[in-house]
């Protein structure tokens, strides 16, 4: 393809991506397709030939577009908040046509420090002192899993030099509650914990973390000849919005010698509101944090803030220096390969970069406060409208509901909530998550798409009761 060719498709494709935009609304939110239908509408080898850039535009709105549910619809409210603001859009596509790879800060000076220029901007926009250092990871998962073995390393008196975990030394404990992101054991579990060491902390009512049961925990763990490494604190669970009491766990740690690592991947964008900071009071001591600018904040999946305090311990255990990647600037500028587990990096700092300048930090508010609102309107209405129940605290943009019936409980009200959820999804009208809390099924409602509009919660308000009473 020639410069030209790529200009005419390149206009082509922008101008199909904003009529896809424009008619979302229009468009059922959920996928309606079987398994293996999208697979069978393509040819099982690949084509010998060169195919028109039409007829592949062709099949991405016969074929691809129906196969997929879509987050940033208007009347999306299942998992979290995404889909990526046009501006942020822009800046992904500008990064992918620079083709930029960030393997030192050499071969690529603005991709390295665009980011920390933006991770900078980030970490004031949430209030965070300027002790902290940031880097842009692909998700919350992997920001995760490089603070626990940031954990390991420091408990171990930086094993990974010698024998590693083979070493055979005490055993090395990481502290969770039953509302963290399944991504926590998995990175445990990745980081060589092992299943036995990863301790789950009692939560109280509010599904938040008890600081006396995890300094029970730590003491007992102590006692056996076990060494307290890591909690990994939530703040603003997946389920339901929970927020660990960080101050508290704090000085637990610091008394224990853990590593404090805070996971505020949804609710971090919340912080840019200053009335929300309240909710990880006691953040700065911690030792790490993640936030995820691709889920509330607007930007375009994939780009994860991960925030350490000392940055040269991360450097220390992250760091590779192979002869073909040193120069001559090593010495005075950062080299975020030593920042994280992949040795290249894309450019995702574009995609923030643009969404920030393009918005400001009062547009962004302005939305944030707008999807409180909406998030508060629909809560009063369940809480206001037997049999319905509100079944936690609803602190940001996620509403935990149950419809229950009179007479109607156990597995029994359990079938009842599946039902109902699956049923308002395959209508297309809107999409929700059902989940687990307390041992029983309930629904969240997770408002915050772009696009959403109290209007569009009223719908959803007005489809939920239609299909729980049908």
């Amino acid at each position: 393809m020639t410069p030209e060719e790529f200009r005419r498709a390149g206009h082509d494709l922008v101008d199909w991506i904003a009529d896809f935009r424009a008619t979302l609304e229009s468009r059922p939110v959920m996928a309606r397709t079987t398994p293996g239908e999208v697979a069978r509408a393509f040819p099982k080898t690949p084509p010998d030939a060169p195919q028109p850039i039409d007829e592949i535009f062709a099949t991405l709105d016969a074929t691809i577009v129906p196969g997929l549910t879509h987050f940033g619809h208007p009347r999306f409210f299942g998992f979290f908040p995404t889909g990526g603001s046009l501006s942020s859009v822009l800046g992904d596509f500008a990064s992918t046509g620079l083709g930029a790879l960030g393997l030192t800060w050499q071969s690529a000076p603005a991709l390295t420090e665009l980011e920390e220029v933006t991770t900078d901007w980030v970490r004031q926009m949430v209030g965070l002192s300027p002790a902290w250092r940031g880097v842009i990871q692909d998700t919350a998962s992997t920001a995760t899993l490089v603070a626990l073995v940031c954990a390991r390393e420091r408990a171990s008196n930086f094993a990974l030099t010698g024998e590693g975990l083979q070493g055979g030394g005490s055993p090395l404990v990481v502290y969770v509650s039953g509302q963290s992101h399944s991504s926590v054991l998995k990175a445990a579990l990745v980081a060589g914990f092992g299943r036995a060491y990863v301790r789950e902390i009692a939560t109280d009512a509010s599904h938040a973390m008890r600081p006396e049961a995890l300094d029970r925990a730590m003491r007992e763990d102590h006692a056996r000849g076990w060494t307290p490494c890591a909690v990994v604190a939530t703040s603003g669970s997946t389920t339901c919005t929970a927020f660990d009491p960080i101050d508290a766990i704090a000085a637990l740690c610091a008394e224990h010698g853990a590593w404090l690592h805070v996971d505020a991947a949804m609710a971090g964008s919340a912080m840019v509101l200053p009335e929300c900071r309240w909710m990880w009071e006691g953040v700065e001591a911690a030792d790490s944090l993640v936030l995820n600018p691709h889920k509330w904040l607007g930007a375009v999946f994939d780009c994860s803030v991960y925030y350490v305090r000392d940055a040269q311990h991360l450097v220390r255990v992250m760091s590779t220096n192979p002869s073909y990647l040193q120069s001559a600037a090593d010495g005075q500028v950062k080299n975020y390969r030593d920042w994280g587990i992949p040795l290249g990096r894309r450019f995702r700092a574009l995609k923030l970069w643009f969404l920030i300048r393009e918005q400001g930090v009062r547009g962004l508010q302005a939305r944030l406060r707008r999807d409180l609102e909406n998030a508060g309107w629909l809560a009063a209405q369940v809480a206001a409208t037997p049999p319905w129940r509100l079944l936690a605290p609803v602190p940001l943009q996620t509403v935990c509901v149950r419809h229950e019936p009179p007479g109607l409980t156990g597995e029994a009200l359990d079938r009842h909530t599946q039902t109902w959820c699956d049923r308002l999804n395959r209508s297309g009208a809107a999409y929700l998550t059902p989940a687990v809390l307390d041992g029983r099924w309930m629904v969240r409602v997770s408002v915050g798409a772009e696009q959403t509009e109290r209007a569009h919660v009223e719908q959803l308000w007005t489809a939920m009761q239609r299909e729980a009473h049908r």
